[in-house]
């Protein structure tokens, strides 16, 4: 009984795994749709930390928070999607906001915490990575 409260079992971490994957997969992608419907007002004053320009910082945020949010929430390519998200979750905590207040940009803080728990547990028995990859062989010494 004791393990039961305390422990989970595989299957339970990847379900866990999978509502992760899909509740921030689906959060971010909305952050990049809104950026999509509002380009045009945005673009010119888009933040521009890594002097690629205006526009281009923007195409680049909306193709990270739309592109690998969709492979987070499939569970494909997870690893290098997180990469890509964790970046930008990097870039608007610590440039972009990072003389802000704490209450700004916190939710970068979030984000960036969770992509980094998925990069190292990886997505989970519940992902076309493990459908596509199979199984991590272990050793069993």
């Amino acid at each position: 009984m004791k393990q039961q409260i305390f422990l989970s079992s595989p299957k339970q971490i990847s379900y866990g795994l999978l509502a992760l994957r899909v509740a921030f997969g689906c959060f971010m992608m909305l952050h990049g749709l809104q950026k999509v419907m509002g380009f045009s007002t945005i673009s010119e004053g888009f933040p521009d930390p890594l002097g690629m320009g205006h526009q281009l910082s923007l195409v680049c945020a909306i193709a990270t928070e739309v592109g690998c949010s969709i492979l987070l929430i499939l569970g494909l390519g997870t690893r290098v999607a997180v990469l890509g998200l964790a970046f930008t979750m990097f870039v608007a905590l610590f440039l972009v906001h990072g003389s802000d207040p704490w209450k700004v940009k916190e939710l970068a803080a979030v984000y960036l915490a969770t992509y980094a728990v998925i990069l190292i547990t990886g997505p989970g028995e519940l992902s076309l990575d493990q459908k596509l990859f199979g199984k991590i062989e272990t050793d069993p010494n």
